[in-house]
């Protein structure tokens, strides 16, 4: 994947947009509703965590287990992590100028 970098040991980032996360030893890809339905069809679960009050959801899901194995396919889940990142960006982008 060109121009990835990983800050830090939990951060993946690609022109400035966070990708994925590692969370306890695992990769949480960015996830959205154009790519949520794919990672669910490979097995992957979404991130979350405990609360006092709550369990919280938040817009990464798992990597399957398949692209930890191949380089290309980990170049793919990648490319859709950063699609997901690029587009929270562009609805971030139109909220500020409305208001």
């Amino acid at each position: 994947v060109p121009a990835l970098r990983i800050r830090g040991r939990h951060r993946f980032e690609r022109d400035g947009k966070m990708i994925a996360v590692t969370v306890h030893d695992e990769v949480c890809f960015k996830s959205d509703a154009e790519n949520i339905a794919q990672f669910a069809h490979e097995g992957s679960h979404p991130f979350t965590y405990q609360t006092k009050a709550r369990r919280v959801e938040v817009a990464y899901w798992s990597a399957p287990a398949e692209c930890l194995e191949s380089p290309a396919e980990m170049a793919e889940w990648c490319q859709l992590g950063f699609a997901a990142a690029l587009r929270a960006a562009a609805v971030k982008s139109r909220a500020r100028k409305s208001k």
